[in-house]
């Protein structure tokens, strides 16, 4: 994982972000057809922001699917609980794709501050760094903001690439892993 590995996933898709943040990218990326799926693949051909497995159950499942229905959800902590009950469990792949420790990682990344987030990164979060070190950013956490930074495709894939050669992803799936081969 981590290594761009072509993923298995069923006919049936469902991509759930957490935040507008991760929508932001999940979108630029969907958008100039850069990853393993498209929109129309989705559940409801677009992605979801839905953080309960129950919720999700009760909204999105309800439909019949005859195959496997796969889900690939966009956190930053790989231990957030996501329990698809029992009638379910046999139809459900859930992927993890983990931006840890959070996705304004790649923007950090992409302005060439790695390593100087790396030093100070035990008493500052990402974002926090980001508004207090590039305040010509103006940065915040929301879906235009992101989307405006990463005005091209390229410039977020070159931030992905980057972030993922930097970090260790412990065997977890990154964002790396959603993208095209020879993207």
């Amino acid at each position: 994982m981590g290594i761009n590995i072509v993923m298995k996933l069923s006919k049936f898709k469902a991509c759930i972000c957490e935040g507008a943040a991760e929508r932001a990218i999940l979108d630029i990326l969907l958008d100039n057809d850069l990853l393993i799926f498209a929109k129309n693949e989705l559940i409801n051909d677009d992605i979801i922001r839905c953080r309960d497995a129950k919720e999700f159950e009760s909204r999105y499942l309800r439909k019949k699917f005859d195959d496997q229905i796969s889900v690939i959800r966009i956190l930053d902590r790989e231990k957030e609980n996501f329990k698809i009950s029992k009638p379910y469990k046999d139809k459900i792949d859930v992927v993890n794709i983990v931006t840890s420790p959070e996705i304004e990682m790649l923007i950090i990344c992409s302005e060439d501050k790695y390593d100087e987030y790396s030093k100070v990164k035990s008493k500052m979060s990402p974002s926090d760094y980001c508004k207090q070190n590039l305040p010509k950013l103006k940065y915040d956490k929301k879906y235009e903001t992101v989307k405006a930074y990463f005005n091209t495709p390229e410039k977020l894939v070159n931030a992905i690439k980057l972030y993922h050669q930097k970090h260790q992803s412990k065997g977890q799936y990154t964002l790396l892993d959603l993208l095209k081969q020879g993207v």
